[in-house]
C-alpha cells in the first residue's frame, strides 16, 4: 500500500487495505466494514467511506461499477477482467478473462474504448444451499 494515503488512519487504513485485499473480490463499503470490524471493531462506516476514497484517489482501490448497484471496490493494477454478480447472497466475484474480447460485431465506423461484462446467477455457496 502506498505510504502517501496512510494519513491519521495509519491503522484503520492499513485494516480496510487487508480487508479488500484479502477478499480478493469487489466488496461494498457495508462488507468493507462487516469484514474490518473482526480486526478493528470499534470501526464506523464514515471512516471506511473516508478511506475508502483517499484510497481511491491514491489508486490503491478502483471503484466496481455494477447497474443498478453501489459501488464495490477492488485492489488496483489488475489486469482487464469482468464481474459475477450472486443474485441471491449479493456477492460480487471477479472472473479473470475477458469475455468477447475480439468484438467482432460491433457497427462499421464505431469505435470501442471500453467495455463491462457482468454476469448474473448463483455462486457456489448459494448454488450448494439450495
Amino acid at each position: 500500500m502506498p505510504k502517501d494515503i496512510i494519513r491519521r488512519d495509519t491503522k484503520r487504513s492499513l485494516i480496510i487495505f487487508e480487508v479488500v485485499e484479502e477478499a480478493d473480490r469487489p466488496l461494498s463499503p457495508q462488507e468493507i466494514l462487516f469484514l474490518a470490524q473482526e480486526k478493528l471493531p470499534k470501526l464506523g462506516i464514515a471512516t471506511v467511506y473516508r478511506v475508502v476514497k483517499n484510497m481511491v484517489e491514491s489508486g490503491s482501490f478502483k471503484a466496481v461499477e455494477l447497474p443498478g448497484e453501489g459501488l464495490r471496490y477492488e485492489i488496483s493494477g489488475k489486469e482487464h477482467h469482468h464481474h459475477f454478480h450472486c443474485q441471491k447472497c449479493g456477492k460480487v466475484y471477479e472472473i479473470d478473462c475477458c469475455i468477447d474480447s475480439d468484438l467482432h460485431n460491433i457497427p462499421p465506423g464505431f469505435s470501442v474504448t471500453k467495455h463491462i461484462v457482468v454476469l448474473y446467477g448463483y455462486c457456489s455457496q448459494c448454488q450448494s444451499a439450495e
